[in-house]
């Protein structure tokens, strides 16, 4: 029979009666070859996930692919430390992952707005984060982990250790993620992405009295995160695009084909309103209202906090300390470090002494506000469904707010509350992943403080790695228009919002309507943030999200019996992880070897360009994604079983 964790993991005991999986006096797991191998994890699931967010606005948790990928790594190079060591490399994945979920939300926005991301300055500003967010969750880190034990679930830090024990016993899911990694990379290198041999673009276009737009791009890595967060949240985001491309767009092309000669667009005055195709009104006016339903979405979400952010601050002033006999000095050294320097790095940027204060406060009380709600929501709803942008979008619109009551509304400036916004945005998400990585560690057995040291190595790994590819990626991030290389749509968002707070230059007609779509969708119970960056990304995006969605319901639906269904579907979450990490990492080589001109810009022509090409590589990576999975039988199931 399979390993698997106790009950008394998920509930029925209090959490310091409770028996770690690992029960024994030595809790360390980790090593110089560890150590190693978590900074590359780390590496890689920094550069991937920075990769696939900004590109498709979706990340995807590195716990359980970064266990899954530390078991091969502890069979080959640590075999004695075991689970302990698997354990490590997860968090440090987590670590990695983490600062690109956060901070690739604000700090492209920095070039939206015209500036230019400093490698030193934003390396600071992340490591100040990871220090605040480390030591404000480990504040609470008993409370919320311990003596809430079995009433703040935390899904996935459950998803984890399930996986680690498992991986006690050996499997299939090692196997499929490199079939996966394997199907991700060839398709990638196919594309435009890198050599650019054949068509991976699927368009077509009404350019009559009704004007739309329908397209696909034929994306592993977008697949993958299709397959991993299911219909519901697909669909849903699908049908954002579908409103986009198929109503708004259509409505306001209609209305700009009777404007007269001199009507120009808003935002271009050598553009007539009269000439502009369905890219361009996308681009100068249904964008806006994206913007319009992600700030109404952000606030409403935030106002929902609240009672949480009340909860939160009263149980942390009356957690008690932590009962391990671990004494958590370096995370309230970290902690004081990031007050502090925070001061000091704001009036570096600025020279300002009132702007480094008043900024520095107002960081400082909102990150440690969000920094509690993120922990606390990673135990209820996990840490790839927690609402990073939304909280952040509610901070920066209040920070905004005090800036230009305070007169600093130039460009500068603009610059430097970004920079304020990256410290907010990283420290939320830190917190989050953070206590997701503890409560896997106080399940497993493992030592918190080796936890906390190899956590924060792997977030300053993370930093310096997700900095260094906004620097490479400067030039691809500037671009803009319907199919820009990357969507950037939260970053988009925070950079139209503070530029045109800060300016008062906005269709804000677009914006109001965009917030009245999302008060409908919050009338009617629909998640508003998964419709709005459906509404805001290209539907190429969403569509080939949702046929990842479409080919899980396949499997489930066609697979009768229960533990079949169950192994493959596991095996399809191991396979997508994999699609993920080879579509992401590929492509992320691509681009920089086209950067820095290693390759040049190669468009493919005639039969091999064409939307013929882009549907047969379509079917191609949708069969070799169908077929192992259909490969698996029962007799698999009960071999396994048997074991």
């Amino acid at each position: 029979m399979a390993k698997k964790l106790s009950q008394s993991a998920y509930n029925g005991c209090f959490g310091e009666d409770y028996v770690p999986y690992v029960n024994g006096k030595n809790k360390k797991g980790g090593n110089p070859a560890v150590l190693v191998a978590g900074a590359i994890l780390a590496i890689i699931f920094a550069a991937s996930t920075a990769y696939s967010d900004m590109k498709a606005g979706l990340t995807v948790a590195a716990g359980i692919p970064g266990a899954i990928i530390g078991s091969g790594f502890i069979s080959v190079f640590a075999r004695s430390k075991g689970i302990l060591g698997k354990n490590i490399l997860q968090g440090m994945s987590s670590g990695g992952e983490s600062i690109a979920s956060g901070m690739i939300y604000v700090l492209p926005a920095i070039i939206l707005i015209g500036g230019r991301v400093n490698f030193l300055t934003g390396i600071l500003i992340g490591a100040l984060a990871v220090l605040f967010g480390i030591g404000a969750t480990s504040l609470v880190q008993n409370y919320l982990l311990v003596q809430e034990h079995g009433k703040l679930v935390y899904p996935e830090s459950m998803a984890i250790s399930e996986a680690l024990v498992v991986s006690e016993g050996g499997g299939d899911s090692l196997k499929f993620m490199g079939l996966g990694f394997g199907i991700g990379g060839i398709i990638t290198i196919l594309t435009t992405q890198v050599f650019g041999w054949v068509n991976s673009m699927i368009t077509y276009v009404g350019s009559s009295f009704y004007r739309w737009k329908m397209s696909t791009e034929v994306n592993p890595m977008l697949a993958g995160i299709g397959f991993v967060v299911g219909l519901e949240v697909a669909l849903t985001m699908f049908a954002g695009s579908f409103l986009s491309n198929f109503a708004i767009t259509p409505l306001i092309s209609y209305f700009t084909q009777m404007a007269d000669g001199g009507s120009h667009a808003w935002n271009d005055a050598a553009l007539a309103v009269s000439q502009m195709n369905v890219d361009e009104v996308a681009g100068a006016y249904v964008k806006y209202i994206g913007a319009g339903m992600m700030l109404c979405g952000g606030i409403i979400g935030a106002a929902k906090l609240i009672p949480v952010i009340v909860t939160s601050v009263k149980q942390t002033l009356n957690a008690r300390g932590d009962s391990s006999g671990e004494r958590n000095t370096l995370g309230i050294a970290g902690l004081l470090i990031a007050c502090i320097v925070i001061f000091f790095a704001g009036f570096m940027f600025s020279g300002n002494i009132v702007i480094a204060i008043v900024g520095g406060l107002l960081s400082l009380i909102l990150s440690l506000l969000f920094v509690i709600v993120s922990a606390r929501l990673a135990g209820t709803i996990g840490c790839s469904n927690t609402p990073i942008s939304g909280m952040t979008i509610a901070a920066l619109v209040i920070m905004t707010l005090v800036f230009v009551l305070m007169g600093w509304s130039d460009t500068k400036h603009s610059e430097i509350l970004l920079l304020f916004g990256v410290f907010i945005v990283t420290a939320i998400a830190v917190g989050g992943a953070y206590a997701q990585t503890q409560k896997v560690n106080y399940i497993i057995g493992g030592s918190s403080n080796e936890m906390m040291k190899y956590f924060m190595i792997a977030a300053m790994i993370g930093v310096v790695t997700v900095v260094g590819t906004m620097v490479i990626l400067e030039p691809q991030l500037a671009v803009t228009g319907s199919n820009p290389p990357f969507g950037l749509p939260q970053a988009n968002l925070i950079a139209t919002l503070t530029s045109g707070i800060m300016s008062g230059n906005l269709p804000w007609i677009m914006i109001i309507v965009g917030v009245v779509i999302a008060l409908v969708c919050w009338m009617l119970g629909l998640p508003i943030m998964t419709v709005a960056i459906g509404f805001y990304l290209p539907i190429s995006t969403t569509s080939i999200i949702l046929t990842g969605a479409l080919i899980k319901l396949l499997l489930d639906k066609t697979t009768k019996n229960k533990a079949l269904k169950e192994k493959r579907i596991q095996s399809g979450v191991s396979l997508s992880s994999g699609l993920i990490a080879g579509g992401s990492i590929i492509g992320l080589i691509g681009i920089i070897l086209h950067v820095t001109g290693v390759l040049s810009d190669h468009q493919p022509t005639g039969f091999a360009g064409s939307n013929i090409m882009g549907i047969i590589l379509l079917a191609v990576m949708v069969v070799t994604i169908v077929l192992p999975l259909y490969n698996i039988k029962q007799k698999d199931v009960d071999q396994k079983t048997e074991k």
